[in-house]
């Protein structure tokens, strides 16, 4: 068990900001809380009594210890905040102090997404003191929405992903980019799957609980994953209970696993190309869909609870959207727009006559 955490050692919030660290954590969720009562014994905080009990709660929920501490971190930052604006006791607690901690985090330069995070973990408790009648309900007041961003998904280029796998010579190193980008895998999935979760026979991984969602599902193995795994399989060590495990450990711990794969995006020449690990997974979704994959499939096997999460990649492979684009612009740069203008609102007015005589 590996934890490593900063905490403020002076007065000063804005001069130590707190950061829990939690990557390389792989207790139970008991053990999680037990090592950050100890660090919040040390911390000079209002209402620590109320976050100890909070944190006993979300454990009796069944949380995990990854979830423990980005929970935790976001009540420290608050409560620092509140700490250095004078406030000593949590029934202070306003709505305004909820709009400045957003102001504050935004002032520090962290992403919206991180802020929108931190900002549901301080919800969440002050909704826990709300019921313990300790903040007056009024601390909610008009529900505060955070603008995100909706980006693309960013899927590899197929030449890129061809360089990238013919510099891959690490046996491991091999057989884990190809599982995570022929089964859509998060990279923490994989590194928490086990020999017995993997069947190669049936060509298939069952991963019982989901990284994220905690939601089980099957993922299938293709040709080539299987050919690298079969190699693998030669060479590692038979007695070892994890597929992917490291020297020390039972398994290799995430950041191991990630700079593995960022050097060879840099063997390949890639490093500019803004690549993640996580960029395997929008590839596979991405290579799925262009190839004819309806959206429903493709949801379970990504282990996404909400279709429209899945949808995000359908505007990557739009390609009945791609040819109406084209079929248009060459009749405007053949001068026949204004003609198949006519011809088109026609068809969409007989094509909306027969939907509504089928519906009555």
């Amino acid at each position: 068990m590996t934890i490593n955490c900063t905490v403020p050692t002076s007065n000063s919030f804005e001069s130590c900001p707190t950061r829990f660290q939690f990557e390389s954590y792989s207790g139970s969720s008991i053990e999680a809380l037990h090592a950050i009562l100890r660090r919040l014994a040390g911390m000079d905080l209002p209402g620590k009594e109320h976050v100890e009990a909070y944190l006993r709660y979300v454990v009796r929920r069944n949380r995990r210890p990854r979830t423990l501490y980005s929970i935790m971190g976001s009540i420290v930052l608050f409560l620092g905040m509140i700490r250095d604006n004078g406030k000593r006791s949590l029934t202070d607690i306003t709505k305004g102090d909820v709009e400045a901690f957003i102001e504050h985090e935004q002032d520090r330069g962290i992403k919206i997404t991180t802020i929108r995070t931190r900002l549901m973990g301080v919800h969440a408790f002050l909704r826990y003191l709300v019921d313990e009648g300790i903040v007056s309900p009024d601390v909610f007041g008009r529900r505060i929405r955070l603008q995100l961003p909706d980006r693309l998904p960013r899927a590899m280029d197929p030449d890129d992903l061809s360089r990238l796998l013919s510099v891959i010579d690490h046996t491991r190193d091999r057989a884990m980019i190809l599982v995570l980008l022929r089964t859509g895998m998060r990279i923490g999935e994989l590194l928490n799957t086990k020999m017995a979760d993997v069947h190669l026979r049936e060509r298939r991984i069952e991963i019982y609980e989901a990284e994220k969602n905690r939601m089980g599902r099957v993922v299938y193995l293709s040709d080539d994953a299987i050919s690298a795994l079969n190699i693998w399989l030669k060479e590692r060590d038979p007695w070892k209970e994890y597929l992917m495990y490291g020297r020390a450990r039972g398994r290799i711990c995430y950041s191991t696993a990630r700079s593995r794969v960022v050097k060879c995006f840099v063997k390949a020449g890639l490093s500019n190309k803004g690549y993640t690990v996580h960029t395997l997974r929008h590839t596979f979704a991405t290579e799925l869909l262009n190839a004819g994959m309806r959206l429903e499939c493709l949801q379970v096997l990504l282990g996404h609870r909400c279709i429209e999460e899945t949808r995000r990649y359908a505007r990557l492979t739009d390609k009945t959207r791609e040819a109406e684009y084209f079929r248009a612009m060459s009749r405007i740069e053949g001068g026949n727009s204004d003609d198949d203008r006519h011809d088109s609102e026609l068809a969409t007015i007989f094509e909306e006559e027969k939907l509504c005589t089928q519906y009555r």
